[in-house]
């Protein structure tokens, strides 16, 4: 809401919006993210493609949510820069939207990291969470 009322050349909320829009489709993507791994894990343990079926998937349902965390820093960081230059009026719905995104963007990092554990997918992951962090801080003042 906010960001209808800033004074800008529209591109900043433009962009808001698009990725509003994207975190939408990636939240139902997500919800069935895991159903490949759950699969895989159902595998008899001596199968010998359950460990890679099991790695193949963890790695597919790892790739909403590495979006989602890439979606919510870039939403916290805007919401952060409302917050601090925007209508002053409406400083606590872009103080409340860099919380939201923030929350998802660490919810989305840290399921990264629990399907893969370590690697460059998950550096980028805790990345993404620490500028969401930052953009929080920023917001709060």
């Amino acid at each position: 809401m906010a960001g209808n009322f800033t004074k800008d050349d529209g591109a900043s909320y433009e962009r808001a919006g698009l990725l509003r829009t994207r975190a939408l489709e990636l939240a139902d993507v997500e919800m069935y993210a895991y159903e490949p791994v759950l699969e895989a894990m159902r595998l008899p343990e001596d199968d010998p493609q359950r460990a890679e079926r099991i790695e193949a998937a963890q790695t597919e349902a790892s790739h909403s949510p590495l979006e989602i965390a890439r979606a919510g820093a870039e939403l916290a960081e805007f919401a952060a820069e409302l917050a601090r230059t925007g209508n002053p009026n409406l400083s606590g719905d872009a103080i409340a939207g860099a919380l939201i995104a923030e929350a998802a963007t660490q919810a989305a990092a840290r399921l990264v990291a629990i399907n893969l554990t370590t690697g460059p997918t998950v550096d980028e992951a805790n990345q993404l969470a620490q500028r969401a962090l930052a953009a929080r801080e920023r917001a709060l003042g």
